[in-house]
C-alpha cells in the first residue's frame, strides 16, 4: 500500500459506507431488484479488474452452449456505441468492446449483447425472435438492479479479497461481506500445482458459508500462437524475432509464459482496454521492425485490422480447474448444469 493510498484512507471508509447503504437498500427491498423467468448466471468480483472473468465466461459458454441457447450480456466497457447492441456481422471491437467482440469471434453460434443497463439488456434479449435459454452476465456482481439466479465470485490467487481493502486505499468495490451473495467462489490464476494444504489455507482465510462452494483454477496457455490464417508453436519462436504486447489489467503472467523466448526490452505494456491510436500503431510498428508481434486475444481483436496485421499473432488461454477435495471441475460443471436444468424446468 503506497503513501497516497494510505492518505486516502478516510475516502475508502466513506466509499465503503456508501456501498453498504446501497446494498442494504437492495437487501431490504427499498431499491428494487428485477428477476426473470430463465436461468441467469452472474460472474464478477469484489475488486477492480484482473481476476480472469473473460476465460471464466468462456468456460461457461463451452459448458452450456451445446445444450442450451446461450447468451452473454456485458457492459461493453469503453465501446463507442450506446444502449443495447446485439452482435452481428457488422460488429467490431469499437461497437461491442474488446471482450464481447472476442466472445463473438470465438463463439458465433451464441448471442452476444452489450448494455450498461442489464435489466434493459435482458428484456431486449428476451424480445428477440430466438430467445436464449440461459444468460451469462459478465462483470455484474455489483449490478444489484438485476437479481441473478446464480452468482460466481472470482478472486485472484495472491490477491484475495480477504486480504484487500476498499477503494481507493485498496482495490475492493465493496466490503468483503459482499462475498456472502456468491453461490460459488473461484480462486483464479493459481499455480497449476497448488497443494491441498494451500487450498485448505485459502479456504480458511475466505471463511465461506456452508452453502457456498469453493474452487481453484489456473490459466492454461496454448502451445501455439495464431494469426488470421497461420499458427506457430511457441517452442519454435526465435528469441530475437518477437515483440510482446499487452493491454490488460495484469499482464505479468502473459509475459512470463513467453519471456523465456524474449528479451526483457521486447515487452510493451498498455492500460487495460486501451484504445490504440494511429500513433500507438506507428510506435509499435517502429519498435517491432520485422519481428512478429505476440499479443493477448483481447488486444488482438482490437489490432487485427490495423497496419500491424501482417505480423500480429495472439496467444489463446483457458481457465482450467485444479483437482482437490470437492474442488474439481466435474463438480463445478455438475453444480452449473443442475442450476440451469432446474431453472429451465421451473420456467
Amino acid at each position: 500500500m503506497n503513501l497516497l493510498r494510505k492518505i486516502l484512507f478516510p475516502f475508502a471508509i466513506l466509499y465503503g459506507i456508501i456501498t453498504s447503504i446501497r446494498n442494504l437498500l437492495f437487501d431490504k427491498g427499498f431499491l428494487k431488484s428485477y428477476t426473470f423467468d430463465l436461468p441467469i448466471i452472474a460472474v464478477g468480483n469484489l475488486s477492480v479488474g484482473g481476476t480472469g472473468k473473460t476465460p471464466q465466461i468462456e468456460y461457461l459458454i463451452r459448458l452450456l452452449s451445446d445444450k442450451y441457447k446461450t447468451a452473454t450480456l456485458s457492459r461493453g466497457y469503453k465501446r463507442q456505441s450506446k444502449g443495447f447492441v446485439l452482435a452481428d456481422s457488422s460488429s467490431n471491437a469499437e461497437i461491442l468492446g474488446d471482450e464481447p467482440f472476442q466472445f463473438f469471434e470465438k463463439f458465433p453460434t451464441i448471442q452476444i449483447a452489450v448494455d450498461a443497463n442489464r435489466k434493459n439488456g435482458i428484456e431486449q434479449l428476451l424480445s428477440q425472435a430466438i430467445k436464449p435459454d440461459v444468460i451469462l452476465l459478465d462483470d455484474a456482481f455489483q449490478h444489484r438492479k438485476v437479481k441473478a439466479g446464480f452468482y460466481i465470485l472470482l478472486t485472484s490467487y495472491g490477491d484475495l479479497y480477504s486480504d484487500d481493502f476498499m477503494l481507493p486505499t485498496g482495490n475492493l468495490r465493496e466490503w468483503r461481506s459482499g462475498a456472502k451473495r456468491a453461490d460459488v467462489v473461484i480462486v483464479t490464476k493459481c499455480p497449476e500445482n497448488l497443494s491441498v494444504e494451500e487450498q485448505n489455507s485459502i479456504k480458511s482465510k475466505l471463511n465461506l458459508s456452508s452453502n457456498q462452494e469453493l474452487y481453484f483454477t489456473f490459466i492454461a496457455y496454448d502451445d501455439c500462437i495464431y494469426s488470421e490464417n497461420k499458427k506457430m508453436p511457441v517452442s519454435e519462436i526465435q528469441k530475437d524475432n518477437q515483440l510482446l504486447l499487452a493491454g490488460i489489467a495484469k499482464p505479468e503472467p502473459f509475459f512470463t509464459y513467453l519471456k523465456s523466448n524474449a528479451n526483457q526490452q521486447d515487452c510493451l505494456t498498455y492500460p487495460d482496454h486501451h484504445h490504440f491510436t494511429e500513433k500507438d500503431i506507428l510506435d509499435i510498428k517502429n519498435k517491432a521492425q520485422n519481428k512478429i508481434i505476440i499479443t493477448t486475444e483481447k488486444d488482438y481483436v482490437r489490432l487485427k485490422n490495423s497496419d500491424l496485421a501482417a505480423q500480429l499473432f495472439y496467444l489463446p488461454i483457458k481457465s482450467l480447474f485444479i483437482s482437490g477435495p470437492d474442488t474439481s471441475g466435474n463438480n463445478f460443471d455438475k453444480t452449473i448444469l443442475n442450476y440451469v436444468g432446474k431453472s429451465s424446468g421451473n420456467s
